[in-house]
């Protein structure tokens, strides 16, 4: 586990659970970072240079680890595995589906990291919405000033 100022990461041993098959074992690099404090990514290494990404809200992470949680592309739950506890981590895609298992304390681990870091109810916080805005803009410098002189300060958002 690694934790600096800005990032929380893991690496977790993955099970890929192959039906009628061998399972097999699949490194995950886990990572949050407060400047996107909603999600979580995890990256996949497959065996070639290229990682699979996912990213998903740490939120439905955390409420795997005690209940099933998701109801689309990822869905997670907790179970055991002979005494020991794992958490199950289902993902769905248009190119295909995986299955996942992994030590819950791990996972577990990496959440507590994740909410020493940014805890719970404080995300918004964190949030740079003017970086989001030049983001979503292309770019664009967009100075407060440039908002605050326009048309659009102080307007009603409500009206059509």
């Amino acid at each position: 586990m690694s934790t600096c100022p800005d990032v929380v990461s893991a690496s977790v041993d993955l099970r890929l659970i192959v039906p009628g098959g061998q399972d097999r074992l699949v490194r995950a690099d886990l990572s949050y970072a407060p400047n996107d404090p909603y999600a979580v990514g995890v990256a996949f290494h497959t065996g070639t240079p290229a990682l699979v990404e996912w990213t998903f809200a740490r939120s439905l992470l955390t409420e795997g680890v005690t209940q099933p949680a998701g109801i689309g592309d990822v869905q997670v739950w907790s179970t055991r595995s002979g005494e020991r506890p794992r958490i199950c981590i289902a993902l769905s895609s248009p190119t295909g589906r995986a299955l996942f298992d992994a030590p819950l304390g791990a996972i577990v681990e990496f959440l507590s990291e994740t909410y020493a870091l940014v805890p719970t109810g404080c995300e918004s916080e964190f949030l740079d919405v003017d970086a989001g805005l030049a983001e979503l803009l292309g770019g664009s410098d967009i100075a407060e000033s440039d908002i605050a002189g326009s048309d659009i300060a102080g307007s009603d958002v409500s009206e059509p």
